[in-house]
């Protein structure tokens, strides 16, 4: 088991995280089936609650439910009552009135789902699907099975793999999750920005750190492009797009530079043209059309593990049930 709340990837240990790795690896079985769906959470409420924009978590973590039998309720805060003035405190409640087991957060304020997972609000479970620039720990999951499907260790985590995460690391809470489980999970993590996206205290993170993108590259297994968010920026952190790309951008030439292995992930969107070219996100190196997939059995992984699905036997032939 893995507890009650996924809310950071810091709270998992080497066996929750291989646990729930090892879960989406049966998982995902199932969805190569014609018939998709389990009923392990029938009967049980799940409930988007959104309150950033969002595509990609937002339906995938919908399309991880209904697969597990789960009835859905997708909360935007954009033309609901939020948009007049209601706090979190009484949306949570009116969440826990209608008998939520799961709540799925996104807030644009770090540390919003510790608030609702121990104010005592709600009883269900809170899964934190991304908190301001703090954290965002399913993506970060995903990431680990992405990686570990193309560099798996053999004891089910990712001993020695050498990771490099490139770019806005200062905004990005998709870096700080990742370099934790990576962590957790044995693999050796580079981190690669200007001293203007790195955040303060990032010599206490598990991790090395570098200012030149072509220097880790070559001994890397996998580098990790993050995307650089314009919307949480107030102020210049570099001189402009083209000299971003310029000097942290992955190119052509500089995909060359990896070994010949090595992957090319992506947590999206992307910014074609500026943290990544479109040769190298279209080539067969990338790998981030198979994060999207694996981001749904991920999710349904996490799901399943924290609503008591562990005791439930999830190897059904294909047609039954």
């Amino acid at each position: 088991m893995i507890g009650k709340h996924l809310l950071s990837t810091e709270d998992l240990s080497q066996q929750q995280a291989i646990a729930i790795l090892d879960t989406t690896a049966e998982l995902a079985a199932v969805s190569d089936r014609s018939v998709k769906k389990l009923p392990t959470l029938r009967g049980r409420t799940v409930v988007n609650l959104f309150f950033e924009d969002s595509t990609r978590t937002r339906l995938s973590f919908e399309l991880a439910a209904k697969r597990l039998s789960a009835d859905v309720i997708t909360f935007s805060a954009k033309g609901s009552s939020v948009s007049k003035g209601e706090s979190l405190k009484d949306t949570a409640l009116t969440l826990e009135a209608m008998g939520a087991d799961a709540v799925i957060i996104r807030h644009g304020a770090s540390g919003a789902p510790y608030r609702l997972a121990n104010a005592g609000w709600i009883g269900g479970s809170v899964i934190n699907a991304g908190d301001g620039t703090h954290e965002h720990p399913t993506q970060a999951l995903l990431d680990a099975y992405t990686l570990r499907r193309h560099l798996r260790d053999g004891s089910g985590g990712l001993a020695g793999a050498r990771v490099v995460i490139v770019g806005d690391v200062l905004h990005s809470r998709v870096a700080r999750s990742n370099v934790h489980l990576l962590h957790t999970l044995g693999a050796d993590v580079t981190l690669v920005a200007p001293p203007t996206l790195l955040p303060v205290g990032i010599e206490s993170w598990p991790c090395a750190v570098s200012y030149d993108i072509e220097d880790p590259l070559p001994l890397a297994d996998a580098v990790m492009m993050l995307r650089v968010q314009a919307e949480r920026m107030a102020g210049s952190y570099f001189p402009s797009a083209l000299e971003y790309s310029r000097l942290y951008g992955l190119d052509a030439r500089r995909l060359k530079l990896l070994p010949s292995d090595a992957v090319v992930l992506h947590p999206g969107p992307m910014n074609r043209g500026m943290e990544i070219s479109a040769e190298v996100a279209d080539s067969p190196r990338a790998v981030i059309v198979e994060q999207v997939t694996n981001g749904v059995n991920v999710r349904m992984a996490v799901l399943y593990l924290l609503l008591g699905g562990a005791d439930i036997d999830i190897s059904v032939r294909d047609g039954e049930r």
